[in-house]
């Protein structure tokens, strides 16, 4: 397996296999089951090719033991009960190379099959409990997953759907409720990217279904519903607490942060991770869990963080789904109402701020205090963190005259680069474009001295070498702010027989950027 480390930066890095290799490496385009329960033991079956069997297994975090069975294709995945939720990337490899990594996803409520046949809504598989992930997969053309449940009046129902944001499953699905006598309660097909979500509340008591099917994620000619092996699904229903996200999505980083030594203290029943959880402390900074159903007793938590984790992934052991916070090395805020145009919020740079847009044509505005020449960069997070805010920034003086503003910036989400022309106050504004609002509006922003930096990319997570040939490895770099220095690239930790000679982007010419 070939892992590149460390990268300063790479015009384009060459290999070159001296051992030969007489097969072609393993191929992993799925798994299903994807995910299991903390403290399960599953059999999970590996959707690809493999010359050589059985194959060895890689998972880039502790928790998951992964045993190749006798039959080719086959795996016993067993989850530690201590496990933290969440994706574990899992790569099979032989002596002949490695696949790229597919995700396998850890939960906390139990778990459950999806059982063919179950496409007539006359015969849909019937569910024991309402508190359930199910793993499925629609295999065939026209396939439609079925299941039954019971709701009483007033219970709400969170059908939550991981496949194509998630999973990386080639499918755009939808997710229906439907009353016993066949009719269509609640639909959704996009509320995560192309993965359905229905939140819905029973108008009396009885038996509901709930039904699931697809199109390809690429749109093709067909009208007809599509499936095949790869469309793997984990469809989480619950009528109990289920996580939509944490708040504030940002917390400053407690000096003192646990390393790795400090975390061998099990965590209490309610409890924050990223990676290892640490004992309580009251040290740690709290956020609150929003969602369904969520228990007031379950909706505050503490923020714990492993070494230099940047995103702490927070979880409930009696909750559905997880959230996830960003540690900060600067100040952190919240945003604080009422803060208008008339009273805006004061800020001092640099801060990360977690704010909301609620009611429907809420404006959150800041203050601020810069010199001449500071060149600041503001940078809104939320619909990529899969809110639905469409954010719009507008930055003014003291005054009130806008200077300049921004609500699409290549991307999802806005931001904005400003240069102060004079010392004195200014005026960040933050809305929705067309002027929503609501609990779920909620957003991230950046408010920082911009800095000279670069990032990298690869345009692919594995390599194939052929015996005796070089293989040239091209990643584009982005400068940003001025960066111009030299920056130098090595390879390490190769397997014996690929060598490969450190080589240099130079601050300016062809290899600044390539």
């Amino acid at each position: 397996m070939l892992r590149l480390r460390h990268f300063r930066c790479l015009p384009a890095i060459v290999l070159l296999l001296y051992t030969p290799l007489f097969a072609a490496p393993p191929k992993l385009n799925s798994l299903f089951p994807a995910g299991a329960q903390r403290g399960q033991t599953v059999a999970v079956a590996a959707s690809g090719s493999f010359d050589h069997w059985p194959v060895k297994a890689w998972v880039d975090r502790t928790g998951a033991e992964i045993t190749p069975a006798d039959e080719k294709g086959k795996l016993s995945v067993k989850i530690a009960p201590e496990a933290v939720p969440g994706i574990y990337w899992i790569r099979l490899y032989d002596e002949e190379g490695a696949t790229s990594p597919r995700p396998f996803i850890v939960g906390t409520i139990p778990e459950i099959l999806e059982q063919e046949p179950n496409d007539d809504p006359r015969k849909p598989q019937m569910l024991e409990s309402s508190v359930v992930t199910i793993n499925g997969r629609l295999e065939k053309a026209g396939d439609v997953d079925t299941f039954a449940l019971s709701l009483h009046q007033g219970q709400t129902l969170v059908a939550a759907m991981e496949a194509n944001r998630t999973l990386g499953s080639p499918m755009d699905a939808s997710v229906q409720i439907v009353s016993a006598a066949g009719f269509v309660l609640q639909q959704n097909d996009d509320y995560h990217d192309l993965d359905p979500q229905v939140v819905f509340t029973a108008p009396a008591d009885g038996t509901y279904l709930v039904r699931t099917f697809a199109f390809p994620a690429t749109p093709d000619s067909g009208i007809r519903c599509s499936g095949s092996a790869d469309y793997v699904y984990r469809l989480t229903l619950t009528t109990a607490g289920f996580v939509d996200y944490a708040y504030p999505l940002a917390v400053t980083r407690p000096t003192g942060d646990l390393d790795e030594s400090s975390q061998s203290t099990p965590p209490p029943p309610t409890s924050a991770s990223g990676g290892k959880p640490g004992a309580a402390d009251a040290s740690f900074p709290s956020v609150e869990l929003f969602g369904w159903n969520v228990p007031e007793a379950a909706s505050k938590l503490p923020v714990r963080s492993a070494g230099s984790d940047e995103i702490v992934s927070l979880f409930h052991a009696d909750l559905a789904n997880l959230a996830w916070v960003r540690m900060e090395p600067r100040s952190t805020a919240v945003e604080q109402e009422p803060n208008g145009r008339g009273w805006p919020q004061e800020l001092r740079l640099p801060v990360t701020i977690t704010g909301r847009i609620d009611p429907v044509r809420d404006e959150d505005v800041f203050r601020f205090q810069a010199k001449k020449g500071d060149k600041l960069i503001f940078r809104v997070e939320s619909r990529a963190l899969g809110f639905p805010l469409d954010p719009f920034l507008r930055l003014m003086d003291s005054s009130g005259k806008t200077l300049t503003d921004v609500d699409d910036s290549g991307g999802p989400d806005a931001e904005l680069a400003f240069s102060a022309p004079v010392n004195g106050q200014y005026h960040l504004m933050i809305r929705d474009l067309h002027g929503q609002g609501g609990e779920r509006y909620v957003y991230r922003l950046s408010a920082v001295f911009a800095e000279a930096d670069f990032s990298l990319k690869l345009a692919a997570d594995a390599f194939t070498l052929t015996p005796g040939k070089p293989l040239e490895i091209p990643v584009t770099i982005e400068r940003t702010n001025g960066f111009a220095e030299e920056i130098a690239i090595t390879a390490t930790e190769l397997p014996e027989g690929v060598m490969a000679s450190p080589v240099k982007s130079l601050g300016t010419g062809d290899s600044a950027k390539s």
